[in-house]
């Protein structure tokens, strides 16, 4: 066998027990809060020992580090798509998910985790803050699109303010969910159908 295939295979293993790591981390810091989730804790939800965890990432700062990184890849994809969003029914489905990161996404009571452990940790608070500078792009940039081309045909600056009030609304969405679970989706479409047109509209 070549050292190719064994480079290969021993890379797609570290990617495996790294989204194992991750995987395990966001559910018990969920469950238990960043700092009720020790690395002890971490490694018994996934299965292995902390010395294995501490291979691939430094500390609890860095694993969070990671998880943003990962969501950012997924907006990275997503963008890649070149869809045109419907973002009522986007908002409406998203809204409630479980708290496992379904579809790999992060859940609102992970988001208000590390956005109060952002407070805490200037790294975290940098990727965050590149998290959402992302964000913004994205859909100023889709605000700004041609609408042949799926986007809204706005001009930049028009863009620019109508992506920041999208993002809070986004951002807002969260916060309601962790506070309001089992809010009425029927009212939520509606009132999203009201809304999110009029802000869009030229």
């Amino acid at each position: 066998m070549s050292a190719r295939p064994r480079s290969e295979k021993a890379e797609a293993r570290a990617e495996a027990q790294r989204t194992r790591i991750l995987d395990a981390a966001q559910h018990c810091f969920i469950e238990h809060g960043f700092h009720g989730a020790g690395m002890a804790l971490i490694a018994e939800t996934a299965q292995m020992s902390a010395g294995l965890i501490y291979r691939y990432f430094e500390s609890k700062s860095a694993i969070i580090r990671a998880i943003v990184e990962e969501q950012l890849e997924l907006l990275r994809e997503d963008i890649a798509r070149n869809t045109h969003p419907d973002f009522p029914t986007v908002l409406a489905e998203e809204y409630g998910r479980p708290h496992q990161c379904e579809g790999r996404r992060m859940s609102a009571s992970l988001l208000l985790e590390i956005s109060a452990e952002a407070t805490r940790d200037p790294q975290i608070a940098a990727a965050l803050d590149d998290y959402d500078t992302t964000v913004r792009n994205a859909l100023q940039d889709w605000l700004t699109r041609a609408r042949e081309a799926g986007g809204m045909a706005l001009d930049g600056e028009d863009a620019r303010r109508r992506a920041l009030m999208l993002q809070c609304l986004i951002e807002g969405l969260k916060l309601r969910e962790t506070r309001e679970p089992g809010l009425d989706r029927d009212l939520l479409m509606a009132a999203l159908q009201d809304v999110v047109p009029r802000m869009l509209d030229r």
